[in-house]
């Protein structure tokens, strides 16, 4: 997280809540951080990738859509699409994380996910296409009232034909978003939002299941996010997976 973003950006690290995996008593340490998120008045802009299944953090297949910070057990796939961090051992992967539940993202007042390549197309089409399921917890995101997806056309191959001409349309037709100037260094500068539909040049990526920036290019967030952190006036909450 560091490395990754929090260390290009000007926050103070006191504003950085990251959830312990190693800590002793792992539901002490989700209560606290549910605890945390309510003492600084909630999350303002909660960024989210998606699992191959259709997952949202770490809520796995199955998980309820009311279901809060805790510990989860990983599913198989999971751990094999998280082994690249472990030297492409699965075996090395922990079997349990700690992550935020669904109903703490959709308490967010806006969500961001990023959903990219072939192998989620299928189940980006369930998520967007079909009912809010617990067996894709992204589909959630069907009940926020202010949450996007931002997806490469890879990912929606699976789509509808006329899904993807419906938001393409959307994107064409709306207004160009207001940017703020940035005196932020290169790679460190957030910008403005883009529109949540698919396009042919690749969007950065924020992989939230592993909380780090996974492509060098600026993230496209929001403007007032921006200013809120180089100003200081924001205190954001960062929630995803427990530390390895």
């Amino acid at each position: 997280m560091w490395r990754h973003f929090f260390s290009h950006v000007n926050i103070h690290p006191s504003n950085v809540n990251i959830l312990d995996g190693n800590a002793r008593d792992l539901d002490a340490e989700c209560a606290a951080y549910e605890a945390k998120i309510d003492a600084a008045g909630g999350i303002d802009l909660f960024l989210a990738g998606m699992g191959e299944d259709g997952h949202l953090a770490f809520n796995e297949p199955g998980s309820s859509l009311a279901s809060r910070t805790r510990p989860v057990t990983l599913a198989a796939d999971t751990i094999v699409a998280n082994s690249r961090f472990f030297d492409g051992e699965p075996e090395k992967v922990p079997r349990k994380a700690l992550t935020v539940g669904v109903r703490t993202v959709l308490d967010a007042r806006e969500v961001v996910a990023i959903v990219l390549g072939s192998r989620k197309a299928p189940a980006l089409r369930a998520c967007v296409e079909k009912g809010v399921s617990h067996m894709g917890t992204l589909s959630a995101l069907q009940l926020h009232p202010c949450a996007r997806i931002v997806c490469d056309e890879d990912a929606t191959l699976e789509l509808r034909v006329g899904t993807v001409k419906y938001f393409k349309a959307i994107e064409q037709d709306a207004p160009a978003p207001e940017r703020a100037p940035e005196p932020a260094p290169p790679n460190a500068s957030l910008r403005a939002p883009t529109v949540s539909v698919p396009s042919r040049t690749p969007s950065p990526v924020f992989d939230s299941m592993h909380s780090r920036i996974v492509q060098p290019t600026p993230l496209p967030v929001l403007t007032k996010m921006t200013n809120g952190l180089m100003n200081g006036a924001v205190k954001i909450v960062v929630g995803g997976d427990g530390n390895y």
